[in-house]
């Protein structure tokens, strides 16, 4: 430990645990032997931070969080070598749970600048991406990926191993099951409404990339044409990058497939 660490006399903290410089632990809180917490990050009252945990810089994790437990997988063997890798001025609200990875030699890893709102729980092996809201009570299963930007409205659930894209927008109380392609709104039970147009604009997607977006979203889900042929055409298509991210995000969710488009509502007024 070192001694310019603002460490509360009730919270427990493992002489072998690494505490970087201006780190403020509170009341009550549980600091394991093999974490590592950077500079100027806060810990509130009440967290346990245990087994294997890397914690960069300027970070807030609220009170009640726990940080490190093991996987809720039933096949986890107590001895085996995994981790949580959490990286720089991160916020990580009340009461969220955050769970190590479960085969031996990975890691839960969350990446920069990402708000991850009170009672939401990331599971053993996700990739959580920068810049991510997380809001309340939001579930994620084991590994969950999230790409940068995306925002999960709260209490919805994300089955195990799939794949959220970029700059998603998912409406709260929603569930999902199957892949969501990047720049999308996502709703209910599995269902795309969308391209998150808002988002694009705000992120400074330029209205050439905005349209090409656009030409790819419709190849896919409006041309009438089925996956494999819509992606069997758009290999002969002159994308831009983005759209091109759109394309190959669908050629690559195999294993779980993507949502489906669900028509009929306003939203679809752009196409």
């Amino acid at each position: 430990m070192t001694a310019r660490a603002k460490i509360h006399p009730t919270a427990i903290v493992d002489p072998d645990g690494q505490i970087g410089a201006d780190v403020e632990i509170g009341p009550f809180s549980i600091v394991g032997p093999h974490a590592m917490i950077g500079e100027k990050t806060v810990v509130q009252s009440h967290v346990v931070i245990e087994g294997k945990v890397t914690i960069g810089t300027g970070n807030f994790i609220g009170h009640g969080a726990i940080i490190g437990a093991p996987p809720q997988d039933i096949s986890f063997s107590p001895e085996r070598k995994t981790s949580v890798e959490i990286g720089n001025d991160n916020v990580i609200r009340e009461y969220c749970t955050i769970h190590r990875g479960s085969a031996n030699g990975t890691a839960t890893k969350i990446g920069d600048k990402n708000f991850v709102m009170a009672g939401a729980h990331i599971g053993h092996n996700c990739l959580i991406g920068n810049n991510i809201v997380i809001a309340n009570n939001c579930l994620l299963a084991g590994h969950v990926c999230v790409d940068d930007g995306a925002f999960l409205g709260g209490a919805s659930t994300f089955h195990q191993s799939m794949h959220i894209g970029r700059l998603v927008m998912v409406q709260g109380s929603s569930a999902f099951g199957k892949d969501i392609p990047p720049f999308v709104i996502a709703a209910e039970r599995n269902y795309v409404f969308g391209l998150n147009v808002v988002g694009l604009r705000r992120a400074g997607f330029s209205a050439k990339d905005r349209g090409e977006i656009k030409a790819a979203f419709k190849l896919i889900y409006l041309s009438g044409l089925n996956i494999s042929q819509a992606l069997e055409k758009a290999g002969t298509m002159k994308f831009s990058a983005p759209a091109r991210e759109f394309v190959d995000f669908v050629a690559n969710a195999e294993k779980r497939g993507i949502c489906p488009l669900k028509r009929g509502r306003d939203e679809h007024k752009e196409f």
